[in-house]
């Protein structure tokens, strides 16, 4: 629909995008027709990003930072057009909740036809003006390289990796696929209350807790999933009962910094994380339960650590240096990040010392063997997806900052 030479300058493309949406304005057939054939081109685009490993969360965070607020939404839009092709059995169970909390869906009425015209209503903009921002979209879908897969995309077979899907009533839990619902729910509650309290004791000892409520439920997952024999999974292709992976957003700035933190988070809970700095995202490779676990604890550490940022940073500023602010909240988040990497490991090591103990006491099944197995069975799966990574040294700049950022990590709850 618009072809632009590949390395084009800015006006050349911005000179292209004109005339494609000057042309399809004034097409025969009017709106209707032109949206029928912009929805069925996002489709056809759509569908190659999707069979090349990307996620709709995936394309509307690079959309957010590549293109102004009203292409993010046009996205959103035509991601929600693709996806009423498909049944829910189709989707994915990650698919279909990064669509949830997306909130993609289709708004309009009238169908395909009604699109153009319903967008050009609610933007307060012309047919011009809404045709080009589509073009634009599509033109940066279009170029989207391929990305490691971490799952099948829609179709038929989408369900197959994860089983049955539930249909209605209580959420089904499977030890071997995510963590129970109502454990979850406990500890977002404590996350949440760490997050919201002004007092740094009160957060230290709700985040304790969380932390080791998760670590003891990854050992008792672990166990249980040690009773079944483990199904083999094809060369280069990651078993359903096995490690799995997901890919958790690192928006700026000081990204480098926040996917450090992540990582810190993913070690400590048997994961690894592998960071996309092009794409502003970190891929995560566990087991499901652990996977859910790191995204939890992970938000909330970034939230303290942001809170803690900030009131630092204003200390910082009014004593005089605010020229090296930047230097300040990086070296912040990075200090935040190591001393919090010693406090998870140090808990984690805690916990499992506490399970070993209490298996020899009761002449159970030792944890320690089975934990290991999975920590090697975990790097297996990532070396297959990640033959080639490359590791880096973030320092920082600013010794206040550094000092900050310990101090402000000890306080963090974690046991």
């Amino acid at each position: 629909m618009l072809s632009v030479p590949a390395g084009a300058d800015a006006d050349a493309v911005d000179l292209a995008l004109d005339a494609g949406a000057s042309a399809l304005a004034a097409a025969p057939g009017g709106a209707p027709a032109v949206s029928r054939a912009l929805l069925r081109a996002a489709r056809a685009s759509l569908a190659r990003c999707w069979g090349s490993g990307w996620y709709p969360a995936d394309v509307a965070r690079l959309l957010r930072r590549e293109r102004p607020a009203d292409r993010a939404g046009l996205a959103l839009d035509l991601i929600a057009d693709d996806a009423r092709r498909h049944s829910p059995a189709e989707l994915p169970e990650r698919w279909s909740a990064q669509l949830r909390a997306l909130e993609a869906e289709v708004w309009w009425d009238g169908g395909a036809a009604g699109y153009l015209d319903a967008l050009a209503g609610r933007e307060r903009a012309s047919r011009f003006e809404v045709v080009r921002r589509a073009l634009d979209v599509l033109r940066l879908v279009g170029q989207l390289p391929p990305l490691t897969p971490i799952g099948p995309p829609p179709g038929p077979y989408a369900g197959a990796r994860g089983g049955p899907r539930p249909t209605g009533g209580a959420p089904a839990r499977d030890a071997q696929r995510g963590a129970d619902p109502r454990f979850l729910e406990r500890v977002r509650a404590l996350l949440a209350k760490a997050e919201s309290t002004e007092f740094p004791e009160e957060a230290e000892a709700l985040t304790a807790k969380a932390q080791q409520l998760m670590a003891r439920h990854s050992i008792d997952e672990a166990l249980i999933a040690a009773r079944d024999p483990a199904r083999p999974g094809g060369p280069g292709a990651l078993d359903d009962d096995g490690p799995q992976a997901c890919r958790i957003g690192v928006e700026g700035p000081y990204e480098s910094a926040k996917a450090l933190l992540l990582d810190a988070v993913a070690e400590a809970n048997r994961c690894q994380a592998v960071w996309s700095a092009e794409f502003a995202f970190s891929t995560v490779v566990g087991y499901p339960a652990d996977l859910e676990l790191v995204e939890l604890l992970h938000t909330s550490l970034l939230v303290q650590a942001t809170t803690a940022m900030r009131r630092a940073g204003d200390r910082h500023h009014a004593g005089g240096r605010a020229r090296r602010t930047r230097d300040f909240r990086e070296s912040f988040l990075i200090a935040y990040a190591g001393r919090i990497r010693e406090r998870l490991a140090g808990a984690a090591r805690q916990a499992e010392r506490e399970a070993a103990h209490e298996a020899a006491r009761e002449r159970t099944a030792d944890p320690l063997p089975v934990l290991a197995a999975r920590e090697v069975s975990v790097g297996d799966a990532a070396e297959r997806m990640f033959p080639r990574t490359v590791s880096h040294r973030l320092r920082g700049r600013d010794a206040h900052g550094w000092a900050s950022g310990l101090a402000a990590a000890d306080e963090a709850r974690l046991r």
